[in-house]
Parts: C-alpha cells; structure tokens; sequence
C-alpha cells in the first residue's frame, strides 16, 4: 500500500513528519512516498536513517498554516498539499496524510477528489478516550464552523459508519453535544437535528452534555465544527494543564517526590490513554478518496499513528462504505 505523506505540513517539519514517515514503513509495512521541497526532504530523510526504500514526489511550494485555504490551493498548485491529492486522484496512492493547513486540505480535496454524491459538506472527527476504557469518536471538529441540520444528519450518519468500520463498534451509540441531556435542550440547531435523527438513524439516543462524553455515555458524538473545535481544543488544554501541574507540584517535597515514584507507573499509563498523539488523525469523512488531517502539532509518534489511521481506513473501504449508506 502506498500513502501520500505531506512532509512540509505541521509545526515540526520537515524533520519529525519524516521522522514519523519512515517510522510508519519500518512499523507498519506501508510504503511512504514523501511529499515536499526535495532538499529539505532529502535532508531530514538522512537524518532519520531512511534507506533506499524512500521515494520523493518534489513539491517546491508550501502552503503556510495561516494562508487563507481556498486562496492558497488555488495559487500553490505545486505545494505539497496539492499534489499530494493529486496523487490521490490520479491513483498513485491509496490516500494522502496531512499535518499542515487543514483548511487548505479540505479545499484541495474538494477540488481534487470531490464529495461523496449525498454529502453536502465533509467533516473532520476525532477519536476521545474515557473512562471505562472505550473510545468514542467526535465530529465535526473544524472542517466547517457553520452547519445546517441536515449537515449534522450527515455527519451522524458517517461518524456511526466510521465507529462501526474502524473502531470495531457493533451498533454505535450516537448522540448530539448539547447544553443539556433533556429533550429539547440546546440551539435550534441541535434541535432541529434532534428532530431529523430521531427515529430515522438507528442508535440515536439524543443529547449528551460534555461531562458524558467521557462517561462513555455515546460511541459518536455530533456538534458543528464550530462548538466540536472549541470542545477538543479545551479537552487538550485541560489535560496539558493537569499534567504539567502535577510534574511541578509532586517534586516540591520530600515527601511528593516519594510518592511521585509510587504512582509514576499509574500517571504514565494514564498520560498514555489519554495522549492525542496515539490517535494520530482521522480522514477527512465526506470526501470520495482517503486524506487524513493530523494535528499541526504531530511529532514523529502522532505522523506514524495518522498513517496507520489511512492504511486502516483503506483496509477497510471506508469510502465505499459511506458512499454505500449514504446512497440508501
């Protein structure tokens, strides 16, 4: 299997997204191709320690994090980002991994790849552990700010596909992001939504208020990309902020230090459950090929994970399997 990685897209590349690239070959058996300027690209493959296995596809431009999407696909048609779905499009790779502009992503693909026909508007998701062990997968997180209720019924329907087919779910438990659990609760939005997905979508329970999604009180989880980015984004920041208070506040005393060893085995694991990094990134759902978006922030670890993620997502037809649903 062939992927498509952008090596210029992230916060750390090119120097950990190949990182992670090679690590995915040797790991997982799937065959990179690094997408990007060649000579920083060549670089950052010798300092990994890459072998001759490692194909360059030579992309001179490079669509900053901060450019306006749409506007950038369209003037950068050598960047990394566009000719990596390109090589989507053209049937050179199976998919096309991503931590760069996830707007400029988005936009690419639309262009390249197209939606799926029923789809009105893609979404991005992402994978939230809890506490009894079981992940639940949230959407829309930022592929589009504004949403209409039927735009919502699509993102449910393919958020339970996506729970079905790729984290192995029988009968996924679907439920909207609201203020309240009650019936009736939350914006016309939610409501409207509620209406529509209610009786029409099996496994829909209703609402779920924030507190239940780590009580693992639904498999997926639907809000607009609006409230669903502002949601990921706290739920990160909280977990950085506890752990970093608890590396300064432990060693403060004898005694804290003493106890910092007893429990550092537990705090390790628990850091581990809980690390975005393990989830790498999710496909971009909507689109008819595979491209999935990782966070800006992706180190070596998280760039491996999202390529495990498309090698997954084209093992098992995900695309054919949203076209298939959608299409009843």
């Amino acid at each position: 299997m062939k992927i498509a990685l952008d090596a210029m897209g992230g916060d750390f590349a090119p120097d950990q997204v190949v990182a992670g690239g090679v690590q995915a070959h040797r790991e997982l058996g799937v065959e990179v191709i690094f997408v990007g300027v060649k000579d920083k690209v060549d670089a950052a493959l010798a300092a990994s320690g890459a072998g001759k296995w490692a194909q360059i596809e030579d992309a001179p431009e490079v669509i900053a994090m901060d450019e306006h999407p749409a506007q950038a696909v369209r003037s950068k048609k050598a960047s990394s980002i566009v000719r990596g779905i390109q090589m989507v499009e053209d049937g050179r790779v199976s998919g096309f991994v991503s931590a760069g502009n996830s707007g400029a992503v988005m936009a690419a693909a639309l262009f390249g790849l197209h939606r799926i026909p029923g789809i009105d508007r893609p979404a991005i998701g992402s994978i939230i552990p809890t506490a009894t062990g079981q992940n639940c997968f949230l959407l829309d997180v930022g592929a589009n700010t504004d949403a209409k209720p039927e735009h919502l019924v699509q993102y449910a329907l393919m958020g339970s596909i996506y729970a079905e087919k790729l984290m192995g779910l029988k009968a996924p438990r679907v439920a909207l992001l609201s203020n309240g659990e009650e019936e009736g609760k939350g914006d016309e939005l939610v409501k409207e939504t509620a209406k529509r997905l209610k009786g029409s979508l099996p496994g829909f329970i209703g609402n779920v208020e924030p507190k239940d999604i780590y009580a693992s009180k639904a498999d997926v989880i639907v809000a607009d990309g609006f409230v669903g980015n502002i949601a990921i984004k706290m739920a990160e920041a909280t977990a950085d902020f506890l752990f970093r208070n608890l590396r300064e506040e432990i060693p403060k005393t004898t005694r804290g230090k003493i106890g910092g060893l007893l429990i550092r085995n537990g705090v390790r694991k628990l850091r581990d459950r809980i690390d975005w990094r393990e989830f790498g990134g999710a496909p971009l759902l909507g689109i008819d090929g595979i491209a999935v978006v990782a966070h800006g922030r992706s180190d070596a670890r998280a760039v491996k994970n999202a390529i495990r993620v498309a090698k997954e997502a084209v093992e098992n037809q995900l695309v054919s399997k949203i076209r298939a649903e959608v299409g009843k």
